[in-house]
């Protein structure tokens, strides 16, 4: 595991550093004002063990929740932070570590990312079996469900109506590729085509910044001989973050590697859906109890087939009203990535939501090369306004620059 959280923090920091002694940070907000901004750096101290990171302001120090991990730092920037600011961090010995608030727990086939007793997310690596009477081919692992908005409300669904038994709360198989000669539909599993299931769990994070864990997945095709063929291998790196404002919003970042299995490599074809970030929402967001918006001011009436930087889903739930931002990496495959939404009339008004990086163009991952799509997802109550959506866009897709100093 730490391998790849290494990989995944070198792709996501602006710095690096080889200093083996207590260092002096200096956080750049830059031209946009920061609001809770996550630092990634990959700066990593000779020992690891027993430090702590205190935020200096004005002379007053103030203790800083830290993950402190092989592969680097990792911290939130907490509050308000205006256009232009900087703020100066300092990470040194102590001899009292505080609690770790953030906690990935394995338990029942499963991986439950969690913030003391509230649960963020749950990764299925366990089969999980459809309702009974079901053909098997729908037995799913390697996919999150539920997802929990702050107020408890669960915002995905599994194994729906009989017509989309695929469908899998947050997945994300491609639907129409070449692989080997052959088309293969990894999404469609009742084609018997192909299908993605969980390979090895690398590891879990812990901490007072961030909790997570990254999995190893398989992307297999079904031969006609009866056996099968792994064509895409793929690595989960999550990683959720604290709460925010008084407990009602919290965002983490899904990560999805991909490298080549056969020497001949794979071509994803262009298709309506698939890849990517693929959702089911619950079933008590529908036509007439939610509303979608996207970056470039399009609803659910006509984001299809869209490009957007980011997508707001809002909705009435029994635990009340709550919604998720997923906002969509600049540096992905043809990005800003179209939409696939479905229609409003799409059984009784549910919601299918899939970013896919080849609605509008195929993609030929090479063999031996390594391929990467991120995304950053808020949960919250309530809602939040479209002001607010470009904002948290901005902070992920251009993060503040950090300065070490030694």
């Amino acid at each position: 595991m730490k391998t790849f959280i290494l990989f995944y923090l070198l792709l996501l920091t602006t710095i690096s550093a080889g200093a083996q002694h207590t260092t002096r940070f200096r956080v750049k907000a830059g031209p946009f004002a920061r609001e809770n901004s996550v630092i990634q750096t990959v700066f990593v101290p000779a020992d690891t063990t027993a430090l702590a990171l205190i935020e200096i302001t004005d002379g007053k120090r103030t203790p800083v929740p830290v993950n402190i991990m092989e592969g680097g730092l990792c911290w939130v920037m907490s509050g308000y932070t205006p256009a232009g600011a900087e703020r100066e961090y300092e990470l040194l010995k102590t001899a009292e570590l505080p609690p770790s608030g953030m906690q990935a727990t394995i338990r029942d086939g499963a991986v439950v990312l969690q913030e003391g007793p509230q649960a963020i997310l749950q990764y299925n690596f366990n089969t999980v079996s459809p309702p009974p009477g079901t053909d098997t081919v729908y037995n799913r692992s390697g996919f999150i469900h539920p997802l929990w908005a702050p107020n408890g409300a669960v915002l995905t669904q599994i194994f729906p109506n009989a017509g989309h038994r695929h469908h899998m709360g947050i997945w994300n198989p491609w639907t129409h590729t070449l692989f080997e000669g052959k088309e293969t539909d990894f999404w469609n599993v009742q084609k018997k085509q192909g299908k993605v299931r969980f390979s090895e769990l690398l590891g879990v994070i812990n901490g007072g910044a961030s909790c997570g864990f990254a999995a190893h997945q398989e992307h297999v095709a079904f031969l006609a001989d009866g056996t099968t063929k792994t064509a895409i291998n793929e690595v989960w790196v999550v990683q959720a973050f604290p709460a925010t404002h008084g407990g009602s919003r919290r965002e983490w970042d899904f990560t999805s590697i991909l490298t080549p299995a056969s020497d001949s490599g794979i071509t994803l074809l262009q298709y309506r859906y698939g890849g990517g970030f693929g959702l089911r929402a619950t079933p008590a967001f529908t036509a007439t109890t939610s509303q979608v918006l996207t970056s470039e001011g399009k609803t659910r009436k006509d984001a299809d087939s869209t490009r957007a930087r980011w997508v707001k889903i809002t909705g009435n739930t029994p635990a009340g009203k709550a919604g998720m931002l997923i906002m969509n990496y600049p540096g992905n495959y043809d990005s800003p990535e179209a939409l696939r939404v479905w229609p409003e009339n799409m059984e009784g008004g549910e919601l299918m939501l899939n970013y896919s990086p080849t609605r509008m163009t195929s993609w030929f991952l090479k063999p031996e090369q390594t391929y990467l799509l991120k995304y950053r997802v808020m949960v919250y109550n309530g809602d939040i306004t479209a002001t607010e959506a470009e904002a948290a866009w901005q902070e992920f897709a251009h993060p503040p620059d950090v300065i070490v100093e030694h």
